[in-house]
């Protein structure tokens, strides 16, 4: 059978090159994202490009969350610009949870298609803080689902793999250009307009990335 892993693929800069680094590894890719009542589609939209370009389905998984707490949810609410990024405060974009649910469902698809990893594009340098980026939450819930699934106590553990996570969003785009990841078709913007807000936290955080790894942004 062939090398299977799970890529959770949002249509961003971190889960784009995640998968690219999956394919380069050797492993045949699963792509899954989610609708899970985001305030835009654009993110779900690059996904779909992606998945094409490299001639791969994507499932895509509806979700109808019964909460709004977020500003990534509920459209009524400020995608305000912190002065500072300060990854010990939980910015107002935070959902709760967000990645222990979507991990909980890779796991049950990596078990179903019997793929023995996961692919997350999770990293801790130049990130908001959300606690479900953390290394020690991503190993933690490695042994969660080792010990919650047929395969973990049967016939082998489930791996998450998170290889950009001690990496600078330089490194990622840097990474990512030798990897002929296609930036143009990735998006990060929250406000998910025709063109990138250049405001918002995640604007920001591209665009010091890619001023950092010397490289233009193609969607600037």
């Amino acid at each position: 059978m062939e090398n299977r892993a799970v890529v959770l693929l949002s249509g961003g800069i971190d889960s784009s090159v995640c998968l690219y680094i999956a394919k380069k590894q050797g492993f045949l890719p699963f792509l899954l994202s989610f609708d899970y009542g985001q305030r835009h589609k654009k993110e779900l939209a690059s996904a779909r490009k992606i998945a094409e370009k490299l001639g791969l389905d994507i499932v895509v998984v509806k979700l109808k969350l019964p909460w709004l707490s977020s500003s990534l949810i509920d459209k009524n609410k400020s995608l305000f610009t912190r002065e500072k990024i300060d990854t010990n405060i939980i910015p107002q974009t935070y959902i709760s949870a967000r990645n222990l649910i979507f991990l909980s469902i890779a796991v049950s698809y990596a078990e179903e298609i019997s793929a023995k990893s996961i692919f997350v594009g999770a990293n801790t340098i130049d990130f908001s803080g959300y606690p479900d980026c953390r290394d020690e939450f991503l190993e933690s819930f490695f042994e969660t689902a080792r010990l919650g699934t047929k395969a973990g106590i049967t016939e082998y553990p489930i791996s998450i793999e998170r290889p950009l996570i001690n990496k600078s969003k330089k490194e990622i785009i840097l990474l990512g250009k030798e990897l002929s990841v296609p930036f143009e078709l990735t998006w990060s913007c929250y406000k998910g307009e025709k063109k990138p807000c250049n405001e918002c936290e995640s604007c920001i955080i591209r665009k010091k990335g890619f001023s950092s790894a010397g490289i233009t942004d193609p969607l600037s």
